[in-house]
């Protein structure tokens, strides 16, 4: 059954077009933002309670964090930190794990008995890697009445991927989708962004034809690819059962497999796509201009903003639709990180106030201007321009995939698939060649 989510609505909705976003000067297709006054004032409405120490006294929490104290993201987060603890009295022991020491160390952590009362990292791995340690925040969000400016879509795939519970609170939204070069789509005379497979086929070959590079991809994102267009075909709960199954006879996956092998026969890929280490492909060829789409996530225009320049123009758009397929271009692997408490926490009372702090507000609007992210916070409406061509994308998603839509179901697969996927793009094995070497790899 297909994991239906509420559709994203962050502000009105907007028509799917062909949408560019950069710097430059280039306009945005973002909204208005609230004045700076309002912002606060929100964050201040929202945690009005906070404000007021618990009998006078304060308090404490510990806080263990995926990020690094030196990145934009945890720099926001002390920054909300700082003011939470002036406002309300409550110290916080912030400890920036980085995310190796945040996946290596939160679960021996908590099984010791570690006093930690709250943490945060990826909505899938919070949820479903961590579930058995979360609270239960319904009662909590409900009393702050939390949902009445969070963003609608994310607190419904946070209910979804919490077995229908509200155990996570999302913040920093990201979604996964193809990231072009508005410049090289301008030059071809590209007026709309492919929404079918044929559509792509035909940008393609105008992209090709005018010397650049139509798709570049790496090692770090094939398995996406392979994915996504599985999950266009059958879905992705089919997708992850073949993957699980190991089912590699399923008509699907030598679909696939055909679809990229035609894209390599043409010339699509990039030269050196089955031997690109990432970031290679977005570093030296999208960014670099050589190269016009990635399948990527929001995050990537900022990854590569100090490359690729001022000038550049970026683009957004869902993968295609196919023939005959499944979803359509309002399914894609979008989500957040998120913020859990501890489900033997003492102090979430506490820890919710400060999850407020850091989600709405100016805080969260902080996050989002400093890390060129999506804001959490619907009152938030005026996002980076950096990123402003993501929004429409964004508001049309319905169905949201796990990452890389369910390609990586299966982690003794996931290396298979990716060399393979690799190979079939850069055009040594055919369709065929791939689906045995994964039948063989299976046996």
């Amino acid at each position: 059954m297909k994991k239906k989510v509420m559709s994203l609505i962050l502000t009105s909705a907007l028509a799917v077009s062909l949408t560019a976003c950069g710097g430059g000067g280039q306009e945005s297709t973002s909204t208005t933002a609230a004045p700076a006054e309002t912002t606060k004032a929100a964050a201040e409405n929202n945690s009005d309670e906070a404000k007021e120490p618990a009998g006078g006294e304060g308090g404490s929490l510990v806080y263990w964090s995926m990020w690094e104290a030196t990145e934009p993201q945890g720099q926001a987060i002390q920054a909300a930190v700082d003011q939470f603890t002036k406002d309300t009295g409550i110290t916080v022991d912030l400890q920036f794990k980085g995310r190796t020491g945040i996946r290596e160390g939160l679960q021996p952590a908590l099984d010791a008995g570690t006093n930690i009362d709250m943490f945060d990292e990826d909505i899938d791995r919070v949820n479903t890697t961590w579930g058995q340690y979360l609270m239960d925040l319904e009662d909590l969000a409900k009393s702050a009445n939390y949902e009445a400016t969070a963003n609608a879509g994310l607190i419904a795939a946070c209910r979804d991927v919490g077995g229908g519970t509200l155990k996570s609170i999302p913040y920093q939204p990201n979604v996964f989708a193809f990231f072009y070069n508005q410049a090289i789509f301008d030059e071809v005379g590209l007026t709309s962004v492919p929404t079918t497979w044929a559509e792509l086929d035909a940008a393609c070959a105008k992209i090709k034809e005018a010397g650049y590079t139509p798709i570049t991809c790496d090692d770090a994102y094939i398995t996406c690819m392979f994915g996504y267009h599985m999950s266009r075909l059958v879905g992705e709960p089919k997708t992850e059962e073949i993957v699980k199954g190991g089912q590699w006879d399923d008509p699907s996956v030598l679909a696939t497999a055909e679809a990229y092998a035609d894209f390599a026969s043409k010339g699509y890929f990039s030269e050196t796509i089955a031997s690109n280490v990432w970031p290679a492909g977005q570093n030296q060829e999208l960014a670099m201009g050589t190269a016009a789409m990635y399948l990527n996530g929001s995050w990537l225009p900022n990854e590569v903003k100090d490359m690729a320049g001022d000038d550049f123009v970026w683009g957004c758009f869902s993968y295609p639709a196919l023939d005959g397929g499944t979803d359509g271009v309002d399914a894609a692997n979008y989500g957040a990180q998120v913020l859990a408490i501890n489900k033997d926490s003492q102090n979430a009372e506490n820890a919710f106030k400060l999850i407020c702090y850091i989600t709405q507000g100016e805080f969260d609007k902080m996050l989002s201007e400093m890390s060129i992210g999506i804001p959490a916070d619907s009152n938030n409406t005026e996002w980076p321009e950096l990123i402003a061509c993501v929004k429409p994308v964004m508001d049309s998603m319905a169905i949201r995939y796990p990452w890389a839509a369910g390609a990586e179901a299966n982690a003794d697969m996931t290396p298979i698939i990716k060399e393979n996927f690799l190979k079939l793009c850069g055009g040594s094995i055919d369709a065929q060649g791939f689906v045995d070497a994964l039948k063989k790899a299976g046996n």
